[in-house]
């Protein structure tokens, strides 16, 4: 069974690998220049030498017991470590951050797999032999699949499969996102984020800020804001200019004694879905073949809610 993964994000790249050490033919689809979607890390170029900031997901934690053993086999071969056991006094609950950074942990994942980048898929069609499907993309190219798992964000998802014949559930078709607008500051010298470098929710438009040096993937002082969703969404169509300069109003108080030499705003358009679907993915039954939808609107909006849906993906597969 020929599988085609849609997005290269942590579910497809997890979906992709398991396939792939069970021994089936996968290939994943990504739009963007390199793997890892949401764990996504930036370096930002100053007089002093390079920041690197993560702008995407900032760190993740374990509840379940079979993501708990992947992340220690992570953790003993150096692909994360351990960052703190939480903010403003801790929780007991250990958060994890890849090593170099969150797409370090996206890189590694995606070794050994055939992950075609810069492929923007158009849409997904039932195949001319009838037996499988055709994925079509923008450049005019199609690839045939005996399966396919779409992992992209769910309205993204359903512009892929409106020509697939496939009936979605209507409360997948009904989830909407919160957006994020971020902001990445490279710095003269450390700012005044309190130890251990990341505070959530300090103010009711800052989701998060953190201290990506604290968090040890910098060596130079480099700060990411994360605004809120309320924020985010009144904000999402302001002038970038004025988007700029409202986010380092808001970055202002952590930034103590610190100049920012450079910036940089960012946008999540799909940050965070506020609805869940019950099971850790969704499998069609119609079709020539199985079509599966996968991601964080099914196992959680976490890094480890994407992991465990992305196995489940492969699992479902598997079992058919």
């Amino acid at each position: 069974m020929t599988t085609v993964v849609v997005g290269a994000g942590l579910a497809g790249l997890m979906a992709a690998r398991r396939l792939a050490e069970a021994g089936r033919p996968v290939v994943v689809l990504d739009k963007g220049r390199s793997p890892g979607g949401r764990l996504a890390t930036r370096r930002l170029d100053t007089p002093g030498g390079t920041a690197h900031l993560d702008h995407g997901a900032q760190f993740f934690t374990v509840r379940d017991a079979r993501f708990g053993e992947l992340v220690a086999t992570w953790e003993a071969d150096g692909w994360v470590h351990r960052w703190c056991d939480g903010f403003a006094g801790g929780d007991g609950h250990p958060r994890y951050v890849g090593t170099g950074g969150m797409n370090a942990l996206a890189k590694h994942l995606a070794e050994g797999l055939d992950i075609r980048c810069g492929q923007l898929v158009f849409a997904i069609r039932p195949s001319d032999n009838g037996s499988g499907w055709s994925v079509a993309l923008d450049d005019g190219h199609h690839l045939e699949a005996d399966a396919v798992i779409v992992t992209a964000p769910l309205p993204q998802s359903f512009s892929l499969l409106i020509t697939a014949g496939i009936t979605l559930p209507e409360a997948l078709m009904r989830t909407e996102y919160d957006r994020t607008l971020g902001l990445l500051m490279a710095l003269d010298r450390p700012g005044a984020v309190p130890h251990p470098g990341g505070v959530q929710q300090p103010h009711p438009d800052v989701a998060f800020i953190g201290d990506n040096q604290a968090k040890g993937i910098s060596e130079r002082p480099a700060l990411t804001l994360h605004a809120s969703p309320a924020f985010s969404l009144t904000h999402w169509d302001d002038d970038p200019v004025e988007i700029e300069r409202l986010l380092t109003e808001l970055a202002r108080p952590w930034l103590g004694e610190a100049a920012v030499l450079t910036q940089q705003v960012k946008r999540w358009r799909f940050a965070t879905p506020q609805m869940l679907w019950p099971e850790a993915c969704w499998i069609s039954h119609e079709g020539p073949a199985p079509v599966v939808l996968a991601g964080d609107a099914f196992a959680g909006p976490r890094v480890e809610g994407a992991a465990m849906s992305g196995w489940a993906a492969a699992e479902a597969l598997s079992a058919r």
